[in-house]
């Protein structure tokens, strides 16, 4: 039995949008980037092949009227679909009949809202004080488990710590959709059919293997889960058990939801001992071709225009970058790209491998740079704490 549910609101949290919404990408788009080694996520794309319809009969599809009667009839071939894939009937039988048609998901994914911002006023709303106060106090309270995290796959607590809290506020706002009615309402919106139907069956496949209870699989509107939001391709690829109890659980579970982020990081190739980035200061009549264009494609383009800007620390000593306190930049041999996500007249950053990682989590620059500075004010707090030894610099 379907319901026809419409929503007074939607709540746009930082978990519904995956916190990429937000940070001026589309909340399902970004949503998916996390959810694939594809793009940054998530961000984009699924771990299976997908036929995509061609533009117009796509655009057709999307744009007629999306009724609760409509996704009926289109859940009946999606089970249909279901049982030729050979998934469990039980399963199936008990999936379908608790789907729900969300309106306010197919509104919210053809119109997502767009704000004008810089980082100057994008940073102090997404890493505030309160933030940052959650983040250390989360930080301190669950050291034990963050530093066995850290010691098992080589990636900083603190970094862990920034994405849960800019992902999911610590745990506390993780999305209330059921995933299976929020996922199968996007694949009937028809916009990016093909993508959310595998992103469907993958979450059949979660549930197949019992890692969390129907009622309990929980996620934002774009079908983002858990501590983590992670779409379920991305579960797929990067979930782990972190307390070794047979399940991976990153909607209740925090060890596991500690784990699976590292993992991430892990799996996309974060380099030990080497930070995110730095901001830096330009000297006058700089050559700006150095920097990082905007307006990439896709991750592998971003990637390209990465390698014609990077260039050694020295390199860029003798170009005349600095700290942005004006000192000299660290002498180690390490390589770096120059990234400005305003433009000329806003900030610079000397980005090093791992500012790369944390673009496939997340390809948007205002992301990226909130987890690293939200990671530098955890730092900071530790080493200006009373008898704490000063911070190691890591480039």
């Amino acid at each position: 039995m379907f319901r026809f549910v419409l929503m007074a609101s939607l709540a746009l949290s930082g978990a519904a949008c995956s916190s990429k919404a937000s940070d001026q990408q589309a909340a399902a788009a970004s949503a998916n980037s996390l959810s694939t080694a594809s793009t940054s996520s998530a961000t984009t794309a699924s771990t299976s092949t997908v036929k995509t319809l061609p533009p117009a009969a796509a655009q057709a599809k999307a744009t007629e009227a999306k009724t609760a009667r409509g996704f009926a009839r289109y859940s009946k071939k999606l089970k249909k679909e279901a049982l030729a894939r050979g998934y469990d009937k039980k399963l199936v039988d008990q999936v379908f009949a608790s789907l729900t048609f969300h309106a306010k998901v197919v509104v919210a994914d053809k119109g997502q809202p767009e704000f004008v911002e810089t980082l100057d006023t994008y940073l102090p709303k997404r890493v505030n004080k309160q933030r940052i106060d959650m983040a250390v106090k989360m930080y301190q309270t669950h050291q034990t488990e963050l530093k066995q995290v850290e010691q098992k796959y080589g990636v900083p607590a603190r970094f862990v710590v920034a994405l849960w809290g800019l992902e999911s506020a610590f745990g506390r706002i993780t999305g209330n959709y059921s995933v299976p009615s929020a996922l199968a309402t996007l694949a009937y919106e028809g916009r990016r059919e093909a993508f959310f139907k595998e992103e469907f069956f993958l979450a059949l496949d979660i549930l197949a293997q019992g890692h969390i209870s129907l009622k309990q699989m929980k996620g934002s509107w774009a079908g983002a889960m858990g501590h983590t939001q992670f779409m379920p391709s991305s579960f797929m690829k990067y979930a782990q058990d972190g307390d070794g109890d047979g399940h991976k659980d990153i909607w209740t579970n925090r060890s596991d939801a500690f784990a699976s982020i590292a993992n991430y990081l892990k799996t996309e190739g974060w380099q030990q001992g080497v930070t995110w980035g730095r901001q830096v200061k330009l000297p006058p009549n700089f050559d700006f071709s150095l920097v990082i264009p905007k307006g990439s494609k896709d991750r592998a383009q971003w990637l390209q225009w990465w390698a014609k800007s990077e260039r050694p620390l020295s390199e860029w000593r003798k170009l005349g970058l600095t700290n942005i306190d004006g000192t000299a930049l660290p002498g180690r041999d390490l390589k770096a790209a120059l990234v400005m996500p305003d433009d000329k007249k806003g900030r610079a950053y000397l980005a090093y491998h791992n500012y790369q990682t944390l673009m496939h989590w997340n390809r948007s620059y205002y992301f990226v740079s909130s987890v690293g500075y939200l990671a530098d004010e955890i730092s900071r707090a530790q080493s200006s704490a009373p008898g704490a030894a000063t911070a190691k610099k890591r480039g």
